[in-house]
């Protein structure tokens, strides 16, 4: 089975597995799972151009034919890349550049050592590692995933939360301007009750006056004296008519407790 179709069994897409083989030049199974999962959720580059793999003797003198080279069959040719470092062998140059960019190592040799094919034994055990480290890595994006769900979601409640305070507060506000509104508009209606009331007790007495000086002129006693507040009475404003033309005469009372005065129309042949 091809090192892609073991790839496709374990659930990885066609067109990253084709990233992860050109990126390694071919290298195997387990440099192509280590780019695949070191470069979960990157996009896919644009087509690169074609690539040789190193380890294929015949591919390497076939891509120098068509670059119109010549090949020396006495030329050694390096089967691996060692690093100088560490010891470990890698099939190809992608191979250790990635090895180089995990472990900082910076000293690598060309070697003709030949990497050693895996065994099925080997290629299962590398299977259930790589399925074990996606299951890691997917489990670790779950949880921050989850996080960040958990964040935005406190966010949104928070500004629901914002919101709907301000609509409280702003019902409120608007109850207690209602409430502001009616307190002012019954005490205005207290007072105006208040002074309507004086105004009718005031003409109560003012006619109860009235009736018993009307009496005591016809039957020839003394006019009592009043027992309310002597009012101001102010002149009507000179119209510019005689009395006799005007049929009715206006009066306007000010009395001495205050209040708004009181005004009376009378006929103009009437006696005070």
């Amino acid at each position: 089975m091809s090192d892609k179709q073991q790839l496709l069994d374990m659930g990885f897409d066609s067109a990253r597995i084709d990233w992860a083989l050109r990126a390694t030049n071919k290298a195997g199974l387990q440099p192509a799972m280590d780019h695949l999962l070191a470069n979960v959720g990157k996009p896919i580059p644009e087509a690169m151009d074609e690539q040789i793999d190193e380890d294929d003797e015949e591919a390497v003198r076939a891509h120098i034919k068509k670059l119109g080279g010549t090949v020396d069959d006495s030329d050694a040719v390096a089967k691996s890349i060692k690093c100088s470092e560490c010891g470990k062998i890698f099939r190809s140059q992608a191979t250790a550049s990635f090895h180089a960019e995990k472990s900082g190592h910076d000293q690598f040799e060309e070697s003709t050592e030949e990497i050693k094919p895996l065994t099925e034994e080997e290629k299962k055990a590398k299977l259930q590692e790589l399925r074990e480290k996606l299951a890691i890595k997917r489990a670790a994006q779950s949880k921050e995933d989850e996080k960040a769900n958990r964040a935005n979601e406190a966010i949104r409640r928070k500004a629901g939360q914002d919101t709907t305070k301000i609509r409280e507060d702003l019902k409120l506000k608007e109850a207690l301007q209602d409430a502001e509104q009616k307190k002012r508009e019954k005490l205005e209606d207290r007072k105006a009750r208040a002074a309507i009331k004086a105004q009718i007790e005031a003409d109560k007495r003012e006619r109860a006056e009235k009736a018993a000086r009307e009496k005591a002129l016809r039957e020839g006693k003394a006019i009592p004296t009043s027992s309310s507040p002597v009012p101001t009475i102010v002149p009507k404003a000179d119209t510019g008519l005689k009395s006799s033309e005007n049929p009715e005469t206006r009066l306007q009372i000010r009395l001495a407790t205050g209040g708004a005065p009181m005004t009376k129309t009378f006929p103009s042949d009437n006696s005070m």
